[in-house]
């Protein structure tokens, strides 16, 4: 029986205090389905508090020079690169990520602090004209609302620019990832920053997400997680007519182009449709290859499904974990069982667990022959399910890619770079990467297209969101 660590505070004004809500939750270990913790959730006079805390900073942080907002955000990197190991530890056993993949996030967690920090030198906030100044202020108090998938890298990925604009935050962490928010907490804590900057009130999404996208005092939503979340807090934020950045799902095409290296291709492919054992919202669950390739890229997806290795999260191969929770793991077995109702062709995979695995852990799933008309080729699975849909010419693979309410991420596969730009110039997607898994230049803009999400995170970007122009004539 594993050990239960009890979670009965909040994080306010620089203090753990004991919050007013009482309903406490559950927390599982995924891989073993045993509860390991128990979180005490906040309520509405909970965000009250943590706003009113997160308000009154402001009035005193929004006056930092650019130097001074330089040297908070590097105290909390250094303290989260203190801690990684805590960290990557708490979320193997709270998420279910193989230890590699934990590594690398909680590590880009922490660089998100420093990143802002460098952003910080290329952002104008003062320009001047002949009879007027564009001064860029800070909108002022961030609601941030981050999912249970990569919880450290949401949570950090929303304070950072904020606390670079020179706002202050409140935060509603995902339930589900209560250990690793508290370690987290902790490390914001220990960094020695002022108090009220950062604010964290646990609590589900229907309580404390509800209070925070309607408060009077709230100027901005952050908010990762699912398309129709996003549309409930538009709705409750346009009372007050909040600022929004929105990071919502994705369904993300892949198009293999005939002349790409398929044997290099289609495990890439797998790769990137199986990214956080299919968790993420910019995974390339939809395959779209030529038909006349279908027999190979079969071929090779069943090689490279079989090759996945699946469990024993702190083996440092470890590739696909389980699902998040039982919930989770029900909902990704509907998909995959509709997936055969809709007539699909289970190639590899199917229902159930993996061979020797319980928890919930879901079995890689490959269905051919979809059309794009499918349930599992238009909604948002979020599991380690790959769809594979054929065209017969790049207009067609160009139709169906941009053939969905989502258009957060692509792919492309070619051997002509030339002709793979020109590709992605027609892709409705707010970025199309070629040729590698993931966006390697770290200075670039992240977020979607259609109902993928509103606004911008990273670099420049981000923290520009959190800025308003002011004009001052004269």
């Amino acid at each position: 029986m594993e050990a239960i660590t009890e979670i009965d505070q909040i994080y306010i004004n620089g203090k753990f205090v004991t919050p007013n809500g009482t309903e406490v939750q559950s927390l599982f270990n995924p891989s073993t389905a045993q509860i390991i913790g128990r979180v005490r959730l906040g309520n509405a006079t909970d965000v009250d508090h943590a706003v009113s805390a997160a308000k009154a900073a402001f009035k005193m942080y929004s006056g930092y020079t650019i130097e001074q907002r330089k040297s908070i955000l590097e105290k909390i990197y250094h303290a989260i690169s203190a801690n990684q190991d805590k960290l990557n530890e708490a979320a193997v056993a709270e998420y279910g990520s193989p230890l590699a993949a934990t590594k690398f996030r909680t590590s880009l967690a922490a660089q998100f602090f420093m990143d802002a920090s460098h952003a910080l030198d290329e952002i104008e906030f003062e320009k001047k004209f002949d009879k007027a100044v564009i001064v860029k202020e800070p909108v002022g108090v961030v609601a941030a609302i981050t999912p249970w998938n990569a919880d450290y890298i949401h949570m950090c990925g929303k304070i950072a620019p904020a606390l670079a604009a020179g706002c202050t935050v409140v935060i509603k962490p995902s339930e589900f990832n209560a250990i690793e928010t508290q370690l987290l907490t902790e490390c914001f804590r220990d960094a020695g920053i002022p108090d009220g900057l950062i604010n964290i009130v646990n609590g589900t999404g229907a309580v404390v997400g509800s209070a925070l996208s309607s408060h009077p005092d709230v100027a901005l939503v952050s908010f990762t997680g699912s398309t129709q979340t996003g549309k409930t807090i538009s709705r409750s934020a346009a009372d007050t007519v909040k600022r929004l950045v929105l990071e919502l799902g994705g369904k993300s095409p892949n198009i293999l182009l005939d002349d790409c290296d398929f044997e290099a291709a289609v495990p890439r492919a797998l790769l990137i449709a199986f990214s956080n054992s299919g968790q993420a919202c910019h995974a390339g669950t939809r395959l779209i290859v030529p038909e006349n390739k279908l027999p190979l890229v079969s071929e090779l997806l069943i090689d490279a499904v079989n090759k996945l290795k699946i469990g024993d999260l702190f083996a440092e191969d470890a590739q696909i974990g389980p699902m998040v929770n039982a919930q989770q793991y029900q909902r990704v077995q509907s998909y995959i069982q509709k997936g055969i109702d809709e007539g699909a062709t289970l190639l590899v995979g199917g229902p159930g667990h993996p061979d020797g695995l319980e928890g919930f852990y879901v079995r890689p799933t490959v269905f051919t022959n979809v059309s794009n008309d499918m349930a599992i080729a238009r909604e948002e699975i979020f599991g380690p399910v790959l769809s594979v849909l054929t065209y017969r010419s790049e207009e067609e693979a160009i139709s169906i890619a941009n053939d969905s309410i989502y258009g957060l991420s692509a792919y492309i596969s070619s051997g002509d770079a030339e002709r793979a730009k020109q590709l992605a110039k027609k892709i409705e997607s707010g970025r199309v990467i070629i040729n590698s898994v993931v966006n390697s230049e770290p200075k670039t803009p992240f977020g979607g297209f259609k109902q993928s999400g509103i606004g911008r995170t990273g670099w420049t970007y981000g923290i520009e969101m959190h800025l308003e122009p002011k004009v001052i004539a004269f």
